[in-house]
């Protein structure tokens, strides 16, 4: 690899982790623009629950792929990679710095690795496979294991979705899905990509989310939900489920309350972040720090790479 590539920084790390405010002062000490890697911010109207930045942030620093799809759209990680690499080439073309942060692994693997032309799309198949799976769970994942054992291993147990899109890509396309293209391809090629990583104790990443929680509970969040409901989003669509967006309307349905949607939310969060924390354990080349130097020893490692890059121009 030439030291006169410019740099990409992806800033990385679990739900509360802090990476979010990292990346944004990031963008104000280096001069960069952040590409959110968030499943579900490329949603509009899903804000208080997504945590997207307010406002105020968004005057200073230069967000992208946030509010970029209609709730009722179904949004993919090849997707998301191909309209963020155009983003991102355009962002080095105005001499700033491409910032990805984001806890989503798919994304990120997604945006480094070869894509495959298209998403295959069966119109038929999803909703029977769908159908299907919810009756025989165990099935489905024997039957991913014994047709695809690689894909079987990186799914986890709970993520059906994965798992049947595995099922789907394999009987629409006859390959597995672990055996489509993989590995750096040009694109990636053409980037120094520097990985930081925020690390936290479990147990101050833990108090992080609770506080998160309630926060955006207090902020509106319900209020958000019943305007998506009233505006016809349905339950069912792939922008409900981003987290804490159902246990929500469960409440306002009155099948909850309160102190047990706020309890739920929070323990489904911190299982996201333990997949992610797992997911994330698994990507090579990501320097982990604390939130107290992440800051200063970004800055430091950003510096370094642009004069490796100037001696090597």
């Amino acid at each position: 690899m030439s030291d006169s590539l410019p740099t990409l920084l992806l800033v990385l790390g679990p739900t509360g982790s802090g990476k979010s405010d990292l990346a944004h002062r990031l963008a104000l000490e280096a001069g960069g623009e952040i590409v959110s890697a968030d499943a579900f911010a490329v949603y509009r109207g899903f804000d208080v629950g997504t945590d997207k930045p307010d406002a105020a942030r968004r005057a200073e620093v230069r967000y992208h792929l946030i509010d970029s799809a209609e709730p009722s759209e179904p949004y993919t990680a090849g997707r998301w990679a191909r309209e963020a690499r155009d983003v991102i080439d355009a962002i080095a073309a105005r001499g700033r710095l491409p910032i990805v942060c984001g806890g989503t692994g798919f994304y990120v693997s997604a945006l480094k690795e070869s894509l495959p032309p298209a998403d295959p799309r069966e119109t038929v198949l999803r909703p029977a496979l769908d159908a299907w799976s919810a009756g025989h769970p165990e099935a489905a994942r024997k039957m991913l294991e014994l047709a695809d054992p690689v894909s079987a291993a990186r799914i986890p147990p709970a993520n059906r979705r994965y798992l049947l899109r595995a099922l789907e890509i394999l009987l629409a396309t006859g390959t597995r899905a672990s055996e489509r293209a993989r590995g750096r391809d040009r694109w990636a090629r053409r980037w120094r990509t520097v990985h930081v990583g925020v690390l936290r104790e479990r147990e101050d990443l833990y108090a992080r989310i609770a506080a998160r929680v309630r926060r955006m509970l207090d902020s509106g969040w319900s209020e958000e939900v019943e305007r998506l409901l009233e505006a016809g989003i349905p339950l069912d669509s792939n922008a409900f489920r981003a987290i804490g967006y159902r246990e929500v309307a469960a409440w306002l349905q009155g099948l909850t309350n309160r102190e047990e949607t706020e309890k739920r939310i929070v323990a489904a969060t911190r299982q996201l972040a333990r997949r992610q924390k797992t997911w994330l354990a698994r990507e090579p080349g990501i320097l982990w720090l604390t939130p107290e130097e992440a800051l200063v020893r970004t800055v430091a490692l950003l510096a370094r790479e642009e004069a490796e890059r100037g001696r090597s121009a």
